[in-house]
């Protein structure tokens, strides 16, 4: 990386972004100016480990070559047609999308709560001309604690409060049951359910895994029920498990997929809707669109992401790196760490409260050149890029027992 281009320090940038920007985040005190692979690097020129990823939208790291190649030659070419006409880019993306997941359509959108979005219209639809619900009695059930987006209509059913107040009214058709309860989840499921929305891993709540067998027991439900499976795998999925999806852990093959996130390569919003086509073809010209869903730059860029996954090379790093991972997060129970939930290169740490916040410990990390964020308190989590080595992973590791101690 070069040296950056600006003059104003760190402090002064921060300063300006106070009376012109909307305070909907708290960021660290970092101001990055460049970024290559697991490292970025702020305007005073120190290097940082980025151990976040852009909350799984970096997945292949920053700037990976494969993508900034595909992206470059596609600038030279067409970057956008709306879908008011054809373009040569993206039929090759939803061929390639659908063969990698397993399913047979896809719905290009933007981003990962268009997608939520998106998926939302397309189970009720469906509830509505296959399933025969009666009109506008459709319902979805989700789960507490779930993270899938923050439009009036998410976070109409989150139980984030934070999210909700002073957001209202909100949107109906929705039953909330605890996660990684599949008792609770049949109570709720009747014959005005469209579909079972869930993150098979619950990224915002702490990166929350379910106990083995959730999964299959909800796609086995919803079978049952007549209803669909849709699973939320923006912040899961391409890689970030040790699998492609999450869902495979359990073998698992939902309705329909969601998908975000990494899949525009950390260097355009791409998300997608994918789906069987039994459930996605009841969408009709004009039910549903997007300007931007599937422009050329985006097909050009996610069809890179699909073909760096199709070789199995970062699902296989993200296993193995994955045992580093646990390792690591193993040796500092009963210092500092009261627990932790893995899987893959991801990672909720919950801290004890006698060493810090979460905040706290992600300030004293930044000062080690280790970038993380707080989520929840006392929770940090740890999602690197899936290019990350076991060197630079078990740095990061002695920089959190150092600030632990």
């Amino acid at each position: 990386m070069t040296a950056p281009v600006t003059t104003r320090s760190s402090a002064d940038l921060i300063r300006a972004e106070e009376p012109v920007l909307a305070h909907n985040y708290h960021p660290l005190p970092v101001v990055v100016a460049r970024a290559e692979g697991t490292w970025v690097e702020d305007v005073e020129g120190r290097r940082h480990l980025d151990m976040l990823a852009g909350y799984s939208a970096l997945n292949f790291g920053h700037r990976h070559p494969t993508l900034i190649e595909a992206a470059h030659r596609q600038l030279d070419l067409l970057t956008l047609t709306s879908r008011a006409f054809h373009n040569d880019r993206l039929a090759e993306f939803a061929e390639r999308l659908a063969a990698l997941t397993g399913l047979d359509m896809v719905l290009p959108m933007n981003t990962g709560a268009e997608a939520v979005e998106s998926g939302i219209k397309v189970a009720r639809k469906w509830a509505y001309e296959v399933k025969g619900v009666p009109a506008d009695r459709a319902t979805i059930v989700v789960a507490a604690e779930n993270f899938h987006g923050r439009t009036t209509t998410i976070v109409s059913f989150s139980t984030d409060e934070t999210a909700r107040q002073g957001f209202g009214p909100f949107t109906p058709g929705f039953r909330i049951v605890p996660y990684n309860d599949l008792a609770a989840l049949e109570a709720a499921v009747d014959e005005t359910t469209a579909a079972v929305l869930l993150e098979p891993i619950q990224g915002e709540a702490g990166v929350v895994i379910p106990d083995d067998g959730y999964l299959t027991g909800v796609r086995e439900l919803t079978r049952r029920k007549g209803c669909l499976f849709i699973a939320d795998e923006i912040q899961s999925g391409l890689g970030r498990t040790g699998r492609t999806l999450a869902v495979e852990h359990e073998g698992v093959v939902p309705d329909v997929l969601l998908l975000g996130k990494a899949l525009g390569g950390g260097i355009v919003p791409v998300s997608a809707v994918v789906g069987r086509r039994d459930v996605l073809g009841v969408l009709r010209p004009g039910e549903h669109g997007s300007t931007f869903g599937g422009n050329p730059l985006a097909a050009a860029v996610g069809t890179a992401v699909v073909e760096l996954l199709e070789t199995g090379e970062f699902q296989r790093r993200a296993a193995e790196l994955g045992v580093v991972l646990r390792g690591g997060l193993s040796a500092l129970l009963g210092k500092g760490v009261v627990g932790f939930r893995a899987r893959g290169l991801w990672a909720g740490v919950d801290i004890d409260p006698a060493a810090g916040t979460g905040r706290e410990i992600s300030e004293r990390l930044m000062r080690e050149g280790v970038l993380v964020k707080d989520t929840h308190g006392s929770t940090i989590r740890l999602a690197p890029p899936l290019t990350i080595t076991t060197e630079e992973l078990q740095g990061a590791l002695g920089a959190l027992e150092k600030v632990l101690g």
